[in-house]
């Protein structure tokens, strides 16, 4: 079982704090960058989940993926305003560089 600190934990609270955030209904037909903010956040949310079910791995090909949507969020979060909930984005952005940063760095 991982510890409070293991990234496996700390994504799971982040992923539950996110939970408890409101999704703007503006968004639901919003781009910002180019990027479609439905898609982008259904994306990393299919990663982040799977991540946690496959117990803190993804393969290659879906951390290739992963890696460009993190991208894609750092696009976005400079033009979100408060009716965006950029809380939201955020704590994706945390996880999802959690992720990336775990498995560039794996430990034994």
């Amino acid at each position: 079982m991982p510890g409070t600190d293991a990234p496996e934990a700390v994504v799971a609270r982040l992923l539950q704090e996110l939970r408890n955030e409101t999704w703007p209904a503006r968004l639901n037909t919003a781009e910002r960058a180019g990027i479609d903010l439905v898609l982008l956040d259904a994306d990393i949310a299919g990663h982040v989940t799977t991540w946690l079910s496959n117990g803190a791995r993804l393969d290659a090909r879906r951390m290739a993926i992963l890696r460009r949507r993190i991208s894609d969020l750092e696009q976005v979060l400079p033009q979100l305003d408060e009716a965006d909930n950029p809380r939201l984005w955020q704590l994706w952005h945390q996880m999802t560089r959690l992720i990336s940063d775990t498995a560039a760095h794996p430990t034994d």
